[in-house]
């Protein structure tokens, strides 16, 4: 056979046929599937080219959202996803029907629900991207920034007109990292809101029930149908509360673009990796890219709107909790146990917030999800679920990090009585209650 042996590693292997092996280029192409199914050889050159192609194509803005889209895909169908099934798309209708109803009796917030869906992976990537590049866009935006300023001067008058092309190349890395994470991102989340931020459109309730039957398997004697209604009880309440508090929707995703958008990167640094690089040095190159020549390091204002953010997150999280803690108490035996597998999912930082956190360069968690439900539970109990909800009329009445310090104490007048009289406060809570902004009875500046 051409002399060619059988012994892995040895001659004549493919991986003995991969030039690139060893080098940043190896990486770079198996993510793009290059090397095809084996992963060894050669690469497939002409699908390489198609995909560099692809990356490189003109585009509006610092990504290219069709390469990160193809990638997604690409990515979320090395497992399996199955078309969603009629059968599917009713049981998840019918749940979110049922935890409305449920709902109505926890809140005065009405549904937040206008439409049910239920997606493959593929359908969570496409319905959900457009919420993704507000997110991620300020941080690639800030990277390829930082990359241009980092370069040497003297580099960058040899350069000329390849500084646009360096800065095409940043933004294709990003695209293949964004679209990776996707796609990962893809097979773990559990419903639109699953991360505590609204991806999806507004007033859709959807959920994932290939994830949520994997999800499922993982809690033992608990029915598939008790998790599918559990996890559409939290949908829905997200649902409701972002509908019934109409500033915070925003409030969360500009948060999270602000932060990327201010993201701080050590040019210093960037610079002095990039004059130690030997282009003819395929090892050193390696070594400086995984060496965290893009590492950002969060300034002293962006830490401060981390933990406000965290906060906020987590009063988000502690409200569903609280809600739907509520709805089941006496509905549904199994809830206690579905709770607490979901408060560890979420604080803990599974795969999903992983995956954000590379996407963005933010790990959005909320820690403090269990002081957080402990607050709005405490507070419903002592003053009522009006009072409950009132304090989401204006995010300057939420709860602060002392406040989870001390959950039990957070009373009346930790809503700002000297700003606010009780009949302001009524009528605000009026007013966002009958779908207003929560400003009626609040004085002007």
């Amino acid at each position: 056979m051409d002399g060619m042996s059988d012994t892995p590693g040895g001659p004549g292997t493919p991986d003995d046929n991969n030039p690139f092996k060893g080098t940043p280029f190896e990486q770079i192409f198996s993510q793009m599937g290059g090397f095809g199914a084996g992963g060894g050889g050669m690469p497939d050159l002409n699908a390489l080219m198609s995909q560099m192609q692809s990356l490189f194509a003109p585009h509006d803005g610092p990504v290219n959202w069709d390469t990160v889209l193809d990638l997604a895909r690409r990515a979320a169908a090395q497992e399996p996803d199955p078309t969603v099934s009629a059968a599917q798309s009713g049981a998840v209708a019918d749940a979110v029907r049922l935890a409305d109803h449920w709902l109505d009796t926890t809140t005065e917030f009405p549904s937040g629900v206008s439409t049910t869906a239920a997606w493959s992976r593929a359908e969570w990537i496409v319905e959900t991207i457009d919420v993704w590049k507000v997110l991620v866009e300020p941080i690639a935006g800030s990277a390829t920034a930082a990359l241009g300023q980092a370069m040497p001067e003297e580099m960058r008058q040899l350069a000329g007109p390849l500084i646009a092309m360096l800065g095409k190349a940043s933004g294709a890395m990003v695209a293949n990292q964004v679209g990776s994470g996707l796609g990962a991102l893809a097979g773990d989340v559990l419903s639109a809101s699953d991360i505590g931020l609204p991806l999806g459109p507004i007033g859709k309730a959807a959920l994932l029930p290939t994830n949520v039957e994997a999800f499922a398997a993982e809690v033992p004697d608990v029915t598939t149908d008790d998790v599918l209604l559990f996890l559409a009880l939290r949908e829905a309440a997200h649902q409701r509360l972002f509908a019934g508090v109409p500033w915070l929707r925003d409030h969360l995703i500009s948060a999270v673009a602000e932060y990327g958008a201010g993201m701080d990167f050590d040019t210093s640094a960037m610079e002095e990796k990039m004059r130690e690089i030997d282009l003819s040095n395929p090892a050193a190159m390696q070594d400086a890219l995984s060496g965290g020549l893009f590492d950002p390091e969060p300034s002293a204002a962006q830490k401060a709107a981390l933990e406000k953010l965290e906060v906020t997150l987590a009063l988000v999280e502690g409200w569903v909790d609280e809600v739907v803690s509520q709805a089941t108490a006496e509905r549904m035996p199994a809830a206690t146990k579905l709770q607490e597998t979901v408060r560890r999912r979420r604080a803990a930082g599974g795969p999903a917030e992983q995956t954000f956190a590379t996407l963005v360069g933010l790990e959005l968690r909320p820690r403090r999800l269990r002081d957080a439900s402990t607050l709005w539970g405490s507070l419903r109990t002592r003053q009522g679920a009006e009072a409950r909800d009132g304090v989401w009329m204006s995010p300057h009445l939420l709860p602060t990090a002392a406040d989870l310090d001390d959950p039990l104490g957070f009373r009346e007048d930790s809503v700002s009585p000297g700003q606010l009289s009780a009949e302001d406060f009524d009528a605000g809570l009026r007013d966002l209650l009958d779908g207003g902004d929560g400003t009626e009875g609040r004085p002007t500046e």
